[in-house]
């Protein structure tokens, strides 16, 4: 073959190797086979060998369809890759796969050498820690400088330089094996002699770019895997600071009436205990909105013994078709809490609560309303400081209302609103939350479905 063809053709491969091993594993099934390798079945084994020979299979193709492009063919290197991250039998199965455009054409040397590659790759995989087998590089150098700086004191084998090695000992192999049998078996080579080292470096070098490729997914599905880990722990602190919340100031009540109204205090610790019940059986962060506002219920019927009923009236307005979507957990009762402890507890007549909701496009509006004093200006905080002070939507108030801002910022980001104004009426607080619609049948933890309704675009 001519020396710039040859040349092309190389330059040709790299690319190749790159394109297909990107185009790999931007599949989901696959790379959740491909990295999942603790929990490996051997059918997850088979069907990701079978994914894997299906493009390196049509590129043996190509190469006989279409003439003087040989760079389609990686079957050889394709064999390695299998063996190494697979196993002997991914090894062996992905060589026989990938034999089977060959051998239909003739080449009949090509079945028992790859299965031989991908039996010996296979073997060093197995003997290799995972991390050595994805963080292999052609570029031995540094690697060759440090292995011989830890030899000299202890001898060991370093398995990144066996790795190399092997690849090289194969490819020379198959140049000879295909000079001594020509037309069974495929191979590259040249005139001049680097022009072959350029034909096995090449194939060491391919091995490196999709195992490159891989380990940056696979390093970016761990960083995925740590942030929904920690988006999950965060959310279980802000959840563990509004129970104990919750339960401080619903005893405070349950003293107040224990005295002079033991038939009202009993019934309350009734009530308090369904709530308790309620909280202790649900391990998750999120709860439809119907669940979240049966439990609004029960508190209210709490505040209501405690101001009398008089005092303290509540009123609805909401939309049926809002009910069945889902909210973050006790996500009314803080901002409920505050509108009866700074609205409504130092009005003498007291006053009335609106619970609102309703759909927005994608969004849901959930809205609380009081008509009492409003919020007194040392009262009111900044979550974060806002830029504009004079803008009410930057503005927070209160424990409750900080958990429920840091709450809707954890779990959607920019997405999620909260905002404190005053009505149009010029009486009372109005709070309203603005939440994207996440849809899902039956929600896992509240981390999973947000950083999948957060991810689902990636591929």
């Amino acid at each position: 073959m001519d020396q710039k063809l040859i040349l092309v053709t190389l330059l040709v491969k790299l690319g190749v190797a790159a394109a297909v091993s990107a185009a790999l594993v931007r599949a989901r099934e696959f790379h959740t086979r491909l990295f999942h390798e603790e929990g490996r079945t051997l059918g997850d084994t088979t069907l990701l060998v079978i994914a894997t020979c299906v493009p390196y299979g049509l590129g043996v193709e190509v190469r006989h369809l279409v003439r003087n492009f040989q760079a389609a063919d990686l079957s050889f290197e394709s064999s390695i890759l299998l063996g190494v991250i697979g196993g002997p039998y991914a090894g062996v199965l992905g060589g026989v796969l990938m034999s089977l455009p060959a051998m239909y054409h003739g080449e009949l040397l090509t079945l028992p050498f790859n299965v031989f590659v991908g039996l010996v790759a296979g073997g060093l995989g197995m003997v290799a820690r995972r991390e050595d087998i994805w963080s292999f590089s052609p570029f031995i150098d540094l690697t060759i400088f440090r292995w011989v700086r830890r030899n000299i004191p202890r001898p060991q084998m370093d398995w990144q330089i066996t790795f190399f090695v092997v690849i090289v000992v194969l490819q020379v192999a198959r140049i000879e094996l295909g000079r001594l049998f020509p037309g069974q078996l495929f191979y590259l080579f040249g005139p001049d002699i680097w022009i072959n080292v350029l034909i096995v470096l090449t194939s060491v070098v391919c091995v490196a770019i999709c195992l490159k490729i891989w380990n940056n997914t696979r390093i970016e599905l761990k960083l995925e895997e740590q942030t929904r880990l920690l988006l999950q722990a965060r959310l279980d602190a802000l959840q563990s600071q509004i129970n104990p919340h919750f339960l401080f100031n619903t005893l405070n009540s349950v003293s107040s009436l224990i005295r002079i109204d033991p038939e009202s205090a009993r019934e309350l610790i009734v009530k308090l205990s369904n709530i308790l019940r309620s909280l202790l059986r649900k391990h998750d962060a999120f709860s439809q909105l119907r669940e979240e506002m049966a439990f609004i219920d029960d508190y209210l019927d709490i505040e209501a013994m405690r101001f009398g009923r008089e005092k303290l009236r509540i009123e609805k307005d909401l939309d049926a078709d809002t009910l069945d979507h889902i909210v973050p957990s006790m996500l009314l009762q803080p901002i409920v809490e505050n509108a009866i402890k700074h609205g409504l507890e130092p009005k003498v007549e007291g006053g009335r609560i609106t619970l609102r909701s309703r759909l927005l496009g994608n969004r849901l509006i959930i809205e609380v309303q009081d008509d009492g004093v409003g919020m007194a200006e040392d009262a009111v905080v900044p979550i974060p400081a806002p830029e504009d002070p004079d803008d009410p939507e930057a503005w927070r108030s209160g424990v409750g209302l900080r958990n429920v801002a840091e709450r809707l910022r954890v779990l959607y980001g920019d997405e999620g609103r909260m905002t404190v104004a005053v009505p149009g009426d010029g009486i009372g607080t109005r709070i309203s939350l603005e939440l994207p619609l996440v849809h899902t049948d039956i929600p896992d933890t509240a981390a999973d479905v947000i950083y999948t309704e957060r991810s689902r675009t990636r591929a």
